[in-house]
């Protein structure tokens, strides 16, 4: 065996709340685990400037902050936290091949994949510089709904999820235009339905957004264009949630391990188990419904029992 290759018994590669957490108990189990953090260190909640709905924090945490805890957490143990980000597998023979970076070699034992999953955007400028600055704009209206209780808000989207969060949005708040791109729903006609018979949500069909509207901190609007008779105006607006979907970070995986239809990762139904033995996935990578920070680090957990069963077994 090369000098350069190394040997590792638990592999996690991805470090949001399912990454962190599956180190702690990985560690605790004294499996020597060795995490990349990715392209995102911290995932997600990176992004995120206020939570309120992670456990033992009543007055609300920020998400940085509350990675940067997890983390410290996690290295306390003893899990070694790297830079770098998976590029290539093989998991194809016993031992798991892995390469950081296109250029490491790693043999693993056992591999926690917890990539997370990347919301969709528009891609507008405006769009963009409202995330980034936590004035407006969210991707999660379970996440951040709380936030603009007896307020009026824009959302984005046409599926299952948009229709869902929109519903979940009008239980909070005051009105919520829907945005509808095309002329007709994704959505399952029972969700259709849902939405079209709750009195607080205006459906604007085959609308675009042309611009999130703010004062450069907050949102105050959104300019929305009707396709059919180009007519340009403004809707106000403190909130602009995007439900147009997610994408699983899992493509290098695809040649190994089972994905559905829409890329994320397929694992045994109560379990953190892939079709491969000995790698395991926690977190957004597989889960499409969810997606929320507690269930990620709640699988995360999973996948470390998962993990070090599998390598009592094998003694």
């Amino acid at each position: 065996m090369s000098d350069t290759i190394e040997k590792i018994k638990c592999l996690i590669i991805g470090s949001g709340p399912a990454g962190y957490t599956a180190a702690i108990y990985a560690a605790r189990a004294n499996m020597n685990p060795v995490l990349y953090q990715g392209t995102q260190p911290g995932g997600q909640l990176t992004t995120t400037n206020e939570v309120e709905n992670w456990p033992g924090n009543p007055e609300g945490i920020t998400g940085p902050e509350m990675m940067v805890g997890i983390q410290e957490q996690a290295k306390r143990f003893g899990t070694d936290v790297r830079d770098g980000w998976a590029t290539k597998v093989d998991f194809s023979g016993e031992v798991h091949k892995v390469w950081i970076n296109d250029n490491k070699e790693l043999h693993c034992e056992t591999v926690i994949i917890s990539t997370g999953a990347s919301a969709k955007y528009l891609g507008l400028p405006s769009e963009q510089h409202y995330l980034q600055m936590g004035g407006g704009v969210s991707a999660c209206a379970v996440c951040d709904g709380f936030f603009y209780r007896n307020q009026e808000v824009v959302i984005v989207g046409a599926g299952d999820s948009a229709c869902e969060e929109a519903h979940y949005l009008s239980k909070l708040c005051k009105k919520v235009t829907m945005l509808v791109r095309s002329e007709k729903f994704r959505a399952s006609k029972i969700m259709e339905a849902r939405v079209r018979k709750t009195e607080n949500i205006t459906i604007l069909m085959n609308h675009d957004t042309v611009e999130v509207l703010g004062d450069g901190n907050v949102v105050t609007g959104v300019k929305a264009k009707n396709k059919t008779t180009a007519a340009i105006f403004d809707i106000p607006a403190t909130g602009f949630f995007v439900a147009i979907g997610h994408t699983p970070n899992t493509t290098i995986f695809k040649d190994f391990l089972t994905l559905d239809e829409t890329g994320y990762i397929v694992n045994t139904p109560g379990t953190s188990k892939t079709n491969i033995n000995g790698v395991f996935v926690a977190g957004d990578a597989a889960d499409h419904v969810y997606r929320q920070a507690i269930t990620a680090a709640g699988t995360g957990c999973m996948a470390a029992l998962d993990a070090e069963r599998y390598l009592a077994a094998k003694e």
